[in-house]
């Protein structure tokens, strides 16, 4: 065996052995509870980004912030904008999810503020249980 064939043989077992691996952390990522909720991350997290998003969770990704009339309570929604499947990201002066490809606004509650979206953002169930932060989207 030459070296060109060594190298190739021991690079396409390191890529089998790293997609072994993502598929485990996987199926960790999303596991759901008894009580259908699921750990999105840490609150510890949350106040240090203002936001927290997973796209690890068994029904897609949510996006997690403080309510902003109430910080005692999260406000989770599935991020994907309804009319170009781009993240919204949380804008905390504008007090609102704002799309980056179209400009489309939605407040906490996930209702259109300003289009072009015409469907609100999905929103979850959240709830903060000592230092995590747990979605249910089911």
């Amino acid at each position: 065996m030459n070296r060109r064939e060594f190298i190739s043989l021991v690079g396409a077992s390191a890529s089998v052995s790293i997609a072994a691996c993502n598929s485990q952390s996987a199926d960790v990522a999303s596991d759901v509870r008894s009580d259908g909720f699921e750990v999105v991350g840490s609150l510890s997290e949350l106040d240090k980004t203002g936001q927290l998003l997973n796209e690890d969770l068994a029904d897609g990704k949510a996006l997690v912030i403080r309510d902003p009339a109430n910080p005692n309570q999260a406000i989770a929604v599935n991020p994907t904008c309804p009319h170009a499947g781009c993240n919204v990201a949380w804008q905390q002066a504008e007090k609102a999810f704002v799309c980056p490809c179209h400009n489309s606004k939605f407040a906490s509650d996930g209702s259109v503020q300003n289009g072009p979206a015409k469907e609100p953002l999905a929103t979850y169930s959240a709830k903060f249980e000592g230092d995590l932060v747990l979605v249910k989207s089911r």
